[in-house]
């Protein structure tokens, strides 16, 4: 495929050119496992290159008009608009997305490059009193200088533009480094978009590599100050270490286990729309997915039958296909380890309402209930199409369930009393949680980010100026300050 080809380079300095190292990363369609593009990865060379580039071009970028800086943005936005479908139809096939999972990402997209064009004018200065006579105290917002990106396979347009925008919007400069197995769509896309919109060479770098070949070089590198983390907690708590040592700035937005409560007053026919929509859109791929599904006992019965009958009607199949629901999970690796899970979880006594199976990385949906309060399945995040129905007695008891795990990302409450969910979403230990909605949620001006090991920091609107950019104290004195020697 052309599209994927003539992106399969290196994006460093302005020039698209091969990486240097001794082998390659190879970019496949998860579901029918055809072969995109081979892309020669970065070396430690490399990085620093895109790095050094990234420091010698961001200074004129700071200091060019905040008005000209919103208008590449803007370009950017319009490119966007204007190769929808391409994009589209590059997401399906890269990372076996939906039709409707694509357009899902894409929207948000889009807004999320509104809000970076607003904020390229948002940074505010203040003067501010001081006690020694004569003296003027100026506290400006200046940008932090390099900003190093890392961003997942799940929603890779979308979480990568998510940093990158506001970064460069701010007067930052980048380097982005795309997940695997979504090196297009994560990576040097956005540096053909941003490219195309007229941004300066250097200020946006893409290095398609693996910590096989490059080690911690893009923690460690003495350039970036800030560090914009999209992963597993597994990998962000190293990203947190390595950085705290080089003491580097972090916004880290890790794994999710949120517990999405069906209360005894709840409409349930909504609460199971909502609760299979949280659980499976795109294949359960989603940090903020619904990994347990809490239901209290007075409706449990008619909760239960009617999700069951809901998820066993979902379409599984050809991502290409838009009458598909469920498609490919991103590689093998992670479609034999979801099935094992839910394998060992029935050997350990719970029940499988339904048991879904692998065909390739196709992996069907499961709903398993039954589970016992000390299952391991219970505190983890689960990246596949595996629901967990956990009934429960009482709103005391559902904080208790909801709260223990170690993760605290998203929620969601469902209540026919609005202020009594805003009540019990008051006592979950998380950083979102939404009240008769699903689980999984975005929005450009919002604070999004977790508590506990889901996440340090917030990203979107008044957030991103805080994660990329620093403030700077410079004082005057009109007069004449008086030294004791």
């Amino acid at each position: 495929m052309s599209f994927f080809t003539d992106l399969a380079h290196q994006y460093i300095d302005g020039e698209w050119r091969p990486g240097k190292g001794s082998w390659d990363i190879i970019d496949f369609n998860p579901f029918d496992g055809e072969k995109l593009a081979s892309i020669p990865v970065a070396t430690a060379e490399e990085v620093d290159q895109a790095y050094r580039a990234a420091e010698r071009a961001q200074q004129a970028w700071a200091d060019t008009n905040p008005y000209a800086r919103r208008t590449v943005l803007e370009k950017a936005l319009r490119i966007v608009e204007e190769r929808e479908p391409e994009i589209a139809a590059a997401i399906v096939a890269e990372l076996g997305g939906t039709h409707l999972k694509a357009a899902f990402e894409l929207h948000l997209a889009k807004e999320f490059l509104r809000e970076a064009i607003q904020l390229a004018l948002r940074p505010a200065g203040q003067i501010l009193p001081s006690p020694t006579e004569g003296k003027e105290n100026r506290v400006y917002r200046v940008p932090v200088g390099v900003v190093g990106v890392i961003s997942p396979f799940n929603f890779p347009f979308l979480l990568s533009l998510k940093s990158v925008a506001p970064a460069l919007a701010l007067g930052n400069a980048v380097v982005l480094k795309p997940h695997q197995n979504t090196p297009i769509c994560g990576g040097t896309l956005l540096a053909k978009v941003f490219e195309d919109a007229g941004l300066p060479a250097g200020l946006l770098n893409v290095v398609v590599t693996d910590i096989a070949e490059i080690g911690d070089t893009l923690l460690e590198h003495p350039v970036p100050q800030v560090i914009s983390f999209t992963g597993s907690d597994k990998v962000g708590r190293h990203v947190a270490t390595v950085c705290a040592a080089n003491l580097k700035r972090v916004v880290l937005e890790l794994g999710g286990n949120s517990a999405l409560i069906v209360l005894d007053d709840a409409d349930v026919e909504y609460a199971v729309d909502a609760a299979v929509f949280s659980r499976y859109v795109h294949q359960g791929q989603v940090c903020m997915a619904a990994n347990r599904i809490l239901v209290d006992r007075a409706v449990e019965a008619e909760f239960t039958e009617k999700f069951v009958a809901k998820v066993a009607s979902l379409t599984v199949g050809d991502p290409a296909d838009p009458a598909t629901q469920i498609g490919p999970l991103i590689n093998s690796s992670q479609a034999e380890s979801i099935s094992r899970l839910v394998d060992e979880t029935v050997e350990s006594g719970a029940t499988a309402l339904l048991h879904g199976r692998a065909d390739g990385n196709l992996v069907s949906p499961s709903v398993l209930t039954g589970l016992s309060a000390d299952s391991p399945v219970l505190r983890q995040e689960i990246f596949g199409p595996v629901a967990l129905i956990v009934p429960f007695d009482g709103e005391d008891e559902a904080v208790r369930i909801a709260n223990d795990t170690p993760y605290g990302l998203s929620g969601a409450v469902h209540t026919g009393n609005i202020e009594r969910g805003v009540r019990v979403g008051q006592r979950i230990h998380t950083g979102m949680i939404h009240i008769n909605d699903g689980t999984v949620h975005d929005e450009p001006i919002v604070p999004f980010g977790g508590e506990k090991g889901s996440g340090l920091g917030r990203l979107n609107g008044e957030s991103m100026v805080e994660a990329f950019t620093t403030q700077k104290w410079i004082s005057v004195q009109h007069g004449r300050s008086q030294f004791p020697f």
